[in-house]
C-alpha cells in the first residue's frame, strides 16, 4: 500500500493537496517485538501512526511499577502530543508485535498546520484522545480486576469463548491496571471455579460466564460509585 492510501486512513477528509503534502514529510518503519520506539523522558522529534501490529503505551510509576496507559491497534497516531507541549515524551512505547508505523517528523509536520482542513483533522484526532483517557480514569475506578480482565479480553479480541492470545499475562495485567501477581490469582480462581481454562496461549470461557461482561451489559457508569477493589482478595 503506498504511503499516500495509508495516509489518508488517518485523515480521511484531507485534501489530495494536504496528502501528498504530508506523505512527502513522512517515512515508513519496522519494529520488532519487544523493540523500544521511545522512552518517556526522550526528546521527542517524530510522532507515530500504527500500520500494523500492537504497540503498548506506558509510564513509570516513581516505585518502578508499570502502568499501561493502552494497547494501540492498528489506525492510531500517537506520541503526538509532542506537537503541544515540550517536546519530551510522557510516556514510553514499545512494540508487543512485530508493528510498521508511519514515521511523521514534528517540526515538518508543524508546517502543515496552516492548512484549515489538515489543522481540523488533526484537532479531532487529539480531542479523541482526551476523550479516551478520561474514560480509563473511569475504567479503572469503577470496575474490580476481574471485570476489568473479562472487559479487556472482549474489547481487544471480541466476544467469543477461545481465545488465541498474542500478548504475554504481563502486559495484560499492566493492560487491566493491576501487577501479575494479582492476575495469576485471578485466573487460579477462575480455574478452580471451571469458569476458564488456559493452556498455552489459548484461553478458554464459559460463553454464559462471559456474556455478562459483554459491551450490551455495560452499566451507566454516570456518577457511579467505585466499586470497592477486590484485587486482594
Amino acid at each position: 500500500m503506498e504511503l499516500t492510501d495509508i495516509l489518508k486512513t488517518a485523515f480521511p477528509s484531507l485534501s489530495e493537496r494536504s496528502l501528498t503534502l504530508i506523505a512527502g514529510r513522512c517515512s515508513l518503519a519496522e519494529y520488532p517485538k519487544n523493540e523500544v520506539l521511545f522512552l518517556e523522558g526522550d526528546k521527542g522529534s517524530a510522532f507515530f501512526f500504527l500500520i500494523e501490529g500492537a504497540i503498548k503505551i506506558f509510564k513509570t510509576s516513581p516505585t518502578g511499577q508499570e502502568i499501561v496507559l493502552k494497547l494501540l491497534e492498528p489506525g492510531t497516531f500517537f506520541g503526538e502530543v509532542i506537537l503541544l507541549q515540550k517536546n519530551e515524551y510522557p510516556v514510553s512505547a514499545v512494540a508487543l508485535t512485530s508493528s510498521r508505523v508511519v514515521r511523521i517528523p514534528s517540526d515538518r509536520f508543524v508546517e502543515l498546520l496552516d492548512e484549515r482542513y489538515f489543522r481540523n483533522d488533526f484537532i479531532a484526532v487529539l480531542m479523541a484522545k482526551q476523550r479516551y483517557l478520561t474514560e480509563r480514569i473511569l475504567y479503572l475506578t469503577s470496575y474490580d480486576v476481574e471485570e476489568r480482565f473479562f472487559r479487556f479480553l472482549i474489547d481487544r479480541y471480541g466476544l467469543r469463548t477461545c481465545y488465541e492470545l498474542d500478548i504475554s499475562k504481563k502486559d495484560i495485567a499492566s493492560a487491566i491496571g493491576t501487577i501479575p501477581e494479582t492476575l495469576s490469582r485471578l485466573i487460579d480462581r477462575l480455574k478452580r471455579r471451571e469458569v476458564i481454562s488456559w493452556s498455552g496461549n489459548t484461553l478458554t470461557v464459559q460463553a454464559d460466564y462471559l456474556e455478562q461482561f459483554s459491551p450490551e451489559n455495560a452499566p451507566d457508569l454516570t456518577g457511579r460509585i467505585p466499586l470497592s477493589d477486590k484485587e486482594n482478595s
